[in-house]
């Protein structure tokens, strides 16, 4: 009795964990030198990221995120939703494919059938919610309907009057769609997903909403938003536009269904009429908007209630079409370093790129010295670090020994992977450090510049093999032959992953 009250206490408290509020991240892949997916899956678990959208099921990200504890909502592409909404059995197949194949070694939340269908794709729009109940049927086939929840992320823009929030209501036009949509994820339990962008309500407003206000920046009373109505202030664009989703649905009887929001951010580029398209301000949306959803601030028609949303998106990716800002939406290069570094001092480990708590990776003072060169060897060949500073002339060669040497590569390696504690262990011989191992001319990556800024990681391409590494780079004083260093390798490489 006494083991089975304790299960029951353990199931009660997972739920209440299952239920707390996150940030996740979108994983766009319009890059020319796109990640390979093991790579993509390390800069996830080196950033704390444990929650991901895909805009398909690419199944090479499906098998590297299994076993990762990283929970994947995966997509149906608009160009596949005329064929499932149309067919019973391609919906079965496409859920035998791509979601039971699997699942649960890769922990599949939710399906994303289509995305904005209704503003981008209008004449998918008659098969919609036949396509999200014949995959979520194929999922009750499969026993998984409990586990992983059905929906379809809509564009904001489908909100009409969106202020003030209480009177706030949804395109009439969509009405055929939107309330069997509606009935669907109420019946199910799912959730209502929302793609929101204050970026583009700010620009498209004339001048109508403060900058500040759609930043998240801190507003004096006199300066927040008032709802003629509820006679409730609003700080921000991303709650006004929240409350106007659940105001929206209850127009139409609905006042049950959560909302998650599915995508939104920030650029850091634009071109030379997105003036407000800067590092700064993405910045500022980012850690602010983060701050807000971990803090179970929700909005203030549903205060503590926080909304789990997605940033739009990972990586910056230079293939989009369009104008620049299109480019410049990820909060990673496709190596991995940082766009900017975020300001979450108090938001846990999530993404932890944050400058406030400088530490390093060194070399162990007497450790084995073959072990460090081994070290040393794997962290500039399959590691991918940069160590052109080591070479002689450069400005990291001198001291000419493998403490300094090993101290660089370890560090380098250390702050690409996002500081996390099993990227500085090497076998044993390396530790962190409060002390900046940075000396003269040669400055450490993590070392504040004199900007105040952090100093950048140089990596190259994430899916690039280790026959890349730079010619002339030569730590063997030993002479390694080849064997060895394939062992070396080999060996390395299971150590780190």
């Amino acid at each position: 009795m006494a083991l089975l009250i304790l299960l029951l206490l353990l199931a009660v408290a997972q739920a209440i964990a299952d239920e707390d509020p996150y940030i996740g991240v979108n994983i766009g892949t319009d890059l020319s030198d796109m990640p390979h997916p093991t790579q993509v899956v390390a800069l996830l678990k080196a950033q704390q990221i444990r929650h991901v959208r895909l805009y398909n099921a690419d199944q090479g990200m499906l098998v590297a995120l299994a076993n990762s504890g990283i929970r994947v909502m995966v997509s149906i592409p608009n160009e596949q939703l005329l064929g499932i909404g149309q067919s019973n059995s391609t919906a079965a197949n496409w859920v035998s494919r791509n979601i039971v194949a699997h699942y649960p070694a890769t922990s599949i939340t939710a399906i994303c059938v289509g995305s904005e269908v209704l503003t981008t794709l209008p004449n998918a729009a008659p098969v919609l919610v036949n396509a999200i109940k014949f995959i979520h049927s194929a999922l009750v086939a499969s026993n998984l309907d409990k586990q992983i929840k059905v929906s379809s992320p809509l564009s904001s823009s489908i909100i009409l009057d969106s202020f003030p929030p209480s009177q706030a209501f949804f395109n009439r036009s969509w009405n055929p769609v939107l309330v069997p949509m509606l009935n669907f994820l109420q019946s199910s339990g799912s959730f209502l997903m929302l793609n929101l962008y204050p970026y583009y309500d700010y620009m498209q407003s004339n001048g109508v909403i403060a900058l500040d206000y759609a930043l998240f920046k801190p507003l004096s009373p006199t300066k927040e938003a008032v709802d003629s109505n509820t006679l409730v202030h609003y700080s921000n664009v991303f709650d006004a536009v929240v409350d106007a989703a659940y105001f929206a649905m209850a127009f139409l009887n609905f006042t049950n269904i959560p909302v998650i929001v599915t995508e939104t951010g920030w650029p850091s580029k634009g071109d030379s009429n997105e003036p407000d398209a800067t590092i700064e301000n993405a910045n500022t949306y980012n850690s602010n908007l983060i701050r807000h959803v971990i803090n179970k601030t929700g909005t203030p028609k549903r205060p503590g209630i926080a909304v789990s949303t997605y940033i739009y998106e990972l990586y910056n990716e230079n293939m989009k079409p369009g104008p620049i800002s299109e480019k410049n939406w990820g909060l990673f290069d496709a190596n991995g370093d940082p766009v900017y570094i975020l300001r979450l001092t108090g938001s846990g480990s999530l993404l932890a790129n944050d400058t406030t708590n400088q530490t390093y990776c060194a070399a162990k003072d007497g450790a084995d010295p073959k072990m460090l060169q081994a070290a040393l060897d794997w962290a500039c060949g399959p590691g991918k670090v940069d160590c052109s500073p080591l070479l002689q002339g450069k400005p990291c060669y001198e001291p000419d020994n493998v403490i300094a040497h090993a101290t660089y590569a370890f560090n380098t390696y250390y702050h690409r992977l996002g500081k996390t504690s099993e990227a500085c262990d090497f076998n044993g011989v390396a530790d962190i450090t409060t002390t900046n191992p940075s000396h003269g001319s040669c400055i450490f990556p993590g070392s504040l510049g004199r900007n105040g800024t952090m100093v950048n990681i140089t990596a190259p391409s994430m899916n690039s093999t280790s026959s890349d590494s730079p010619p002339g780079r030569n730590y063997g004083k030993g002479g390694l032959t080849s064997i060895l260093v394939l062992i070396k390798v080999m060996v390395w490489s299971v150590i780190l992953l």
